[in-house]
């Protein structure tokens, strides 16, 4: 399906979101290029507001906001983007498996897939970050332990309706090799399911991390992290309002360009 179609049949709210999301990833991924400033130097006197030299205006250090709010938005949608990623190979692998198996497999996967589902994820995830010690590395691999799960779900249910079928019994009694018919029969059926609830699940983890950020458990100071800059300057909220104002409202855009696009694409997919 060609991007044209999928504007088409997305309409324009959630075609703000597509191309958002784009916006925002190539943002992320050239920050340290376009940042007008150092973030982490002292370039101009504290506190001053919005202008049209500092954007965002400056920290209680001097530094510039505009430049630590860009490479917070790299420090966060790039690891979200990690985290989606590897968890949405691991589980679809493990689901598709599961559902093209059957019987003691499936039976073994669908229970450790319920055991994930059912647990607190959000509490637990805080309580590893907390006993590794803080850190992106360990914020990423707390997520990863439990996000895995939700896709081995989606992707196992997809994969027993395609194995329903007669075209896919058909194939399977014609003696196809396992390897096509998990890539010509099920693999097509199973993306578009996983891409949509992976977009939209952008959003979640995004704020997972700014709020273990928020807590104290993301990148020691002074790194630049939209939930720690917003945690730091809550004092300042009724004096230098852009100093929390401004990092929560990007974390607030990103996630609602996440929500749009994943929006967008199932109505494109659906309508395909």
């Amino acid at each position: 399906m060609s991007w044209r179609r999928v504007f088409q049949r997305a309409g324009w709210l959630d075609s703000v979101g597509i191309v958002g999301v784009i916006v925002v990833t190539l943002l992320a991924l050239t920050a340290q290029w376009i940042a007008p400033f150092d973030p982490m130097l002292r370039v101009a006197p504290a506190y001053l507001p919005p202008s049209a030299v500092h954007w965002f205006g400056t920290d209680e250090i001097g530094r510039d906001m505009l430049s630590r709010v860009l490479i917070g938005v790299q420090a966060t949608w790039l690891p979200a983007l990690g985290v989606i990623s590897v968890s949405l190979v691991v589980g679809s692998t493990v689901g598709i498996v599961a559902g093209a198996v059957g019987g003691w497999v499936d039976a073994v996967v669908q229970r450790m897939v319920d055991l994930f589902l059912v647990l607190p994820s959000t509490v637990i995830v805080l309580a590893v970050v907390a006993v590794l010690g803080p850190g992106l590395i360990n914020a990423m691999v707390a997520l990863m332990i439990f996000w895995w799960s939700w896709y081995a779900r989606i992707s196992r249910d997809e994969v027993r309706r395609l194995v329903a079928r007669p075209h896919y019994e058909a194939a399977r009694i014609s003696g196809a090799q396992p390897r096509r018919l998990v890539l010509r029969y099920l693999l097509p059926g199973v993306v578009p399911s996983l891409l949509i609830a992976a977009t939209i699940d952008v959003a979640n983890v995004v704020i997972v991390m700014s709020l273990m950020s928020f807590l104290g458990l993301g990148q020691p100071a002074p790194a630049a992290e939209l939930g720690a800059m917003t945690s730091r300057a809550l004092e300042s909220l009724t004096v230098y309002w852009w100093l929390p104002i401004l990092p929560a409202a990007a974390i607030l855009v990103i996630c609602l360009f996440a929500n749009l696009a994943g929006d967008g694409l199932r109505s494109a997919l659906r309508g395909a």
